[in-house]
């Protein structure tokens, strides 16, 4: 099996943006959606081309599905930092070899009208924001998605998660790569209909 890389895909400053970025972003939907069109652009074209490329026939691939750039699910987390002794954990993969990360802590949100909670996890000096949803088997890959995170995009425990950037592991397309399995606790009930979506458009 082939590990997959977790952080293979991140653009604009790794966790996006400046203060005053964040802020013209969130006055403009059109510029957010148009930021987001080009790093889907730029992603197409790694997989159409990138000799890293999970993508199996690259001459019938014309490129990825998304959801349309909500910026409803661009939102703002506190974290509360993990502190107990047991912050190494063991994370399982899809081809069952597994790998220690460290329990980096808790992110508090609204998505969809109810407080959500998600376990982020460490890995060197990535962030890992594992997750399943309700789309997940059905819209979006079942195996679930990730976003990914520089340790300095969290400041004073607060850090923007934005699902318009959850994307699928390597494996969802190849499955000789070996990807890491989401926590159980880290399944939302509700649907987040943002970022990337179950297949790509191979055979279109």
């Amino acid at each position: 099996m082939i590990i997959a890389i977790l952080a293979y895909f991140i653009i604009e400053n790794k966790n996006g943006s400046s203060s005053s970025d964040n802020a013209a972003t969130a006055a403009d939907p059109a510029l957010y959606a148009g930021k987001i069109s080009e790093e889907r652009k730029t992603k197409d074209e790694q997989f159409r081309t990138g000799d890293d490329s999970p993508i199996a026939d690259k001459a019938a691939f014309h490129g990825l599905h998304y959801f349309q750039p909500d910026l409803s699910f661009r939102v703002r987390a506190t974290i509360t930092p993990y502190t107990k002794d047991d912050r190494e954990v063991t994370v399982k993969y899809t081809d069952g070899s597994s790998e220690k990360y460290q329990k980096y802590g808790y992110a508090h949100f609204e998505l969809g009208g109810q407080q959500q909670k998600l376990l982020l996890l460490k890995n060197e000096s990535t962030i890992s924001v594992l997750f399943r949803d309700a789309t997940s088997g059905k819209q979006t890959y079942g195996g679930g998605r990730y976003i990914d995170y520089p340790e300095s995009g969290v400041k004073n425990n607060v850090m923007t998660l934005d699902f318009n950037k959850a994307y699928n592991p390597y494996c969802a397309y190849q499955e000789s790569y070996a990807c890491p399995v989401p926590p159980a606790e880290n399944t939302l009930a509700v649907a987040v209909t943002a970022g990337e979506q179950l297949e790509s458009a191979i055979h279109d």
